[in-house]
């Protein structure tokens, strides 16, 4: 019963609309994470960061027949205030973590259980990936840590601030 937040990549949401669709209707939530993943989106203008951000919103609301992304997620972090207040103004809560597994680094199931049991203490917050190749061992990672923080005292919702 643990729901999560999908970033999605505007291009990837259009090609697979489906997928798109499964998420929301499993109750999970959706989170903007532009047409293409730039990670130095920091370093680019004002303009090409909106036509980033605003048109994957439009790409994965489309495809989700009609759901707009709530949260917006900077690919590697790259915030910047102007794209914090864009996305704001847009409805969409700007996310971040506390957690980093780098599961796309494919450190191993246990590296990743530990970095999630060594720094839950920085926030609730988890990042894991579910695109980019073999998510075996993320998928194995998650059903350790899932009831691992259930026996801790946690719960899963959604982020709030």
């Amino acid at each position: 019963g643990v729901k999560a937040t999908f970033c999605m990549v505007g291009t990837q949401a259009q090609a697979h609309p489906d997928l798109v669709k499964d998420v929301v209707a499993a109750g999970h939530r959706l989170c903007d994470h532009t047409v293409s993943h730039d990670t130095t989106m920091d370093r680019k203008s004002e303009a090409y960061q909106s036509q980033q951000i605003l048109d994957a919103e439009r790409m994965i609301t489309k495809a989700s027949g009609g759901v707009r992304p709530m949260y917006y997620r900077a690919p590697g972090g790259a915030f910047t205030p102007y794209s914090r207040h864009l996305a704001a103004s847009h409805g969409m809560r700007p996310l971040g973590w506390n957690i980093d597994s780098k599961d796309f680094e494919l450190p191993g199931t246990e590296a990743m259980v530990a970095t999630v049991k060594n720094e839950i203490s920085n926030g609730p917050t988890l990042l894991f990936h579910d695109a980019g190749g073999d998510r075996s061992q993320t998928v194995a990672a998650l059903r350790e840590v899932l009831p691992w923080l259930k026996e801790q005292g946690y719960s899963f919702g959604f982020p709030v601030h």
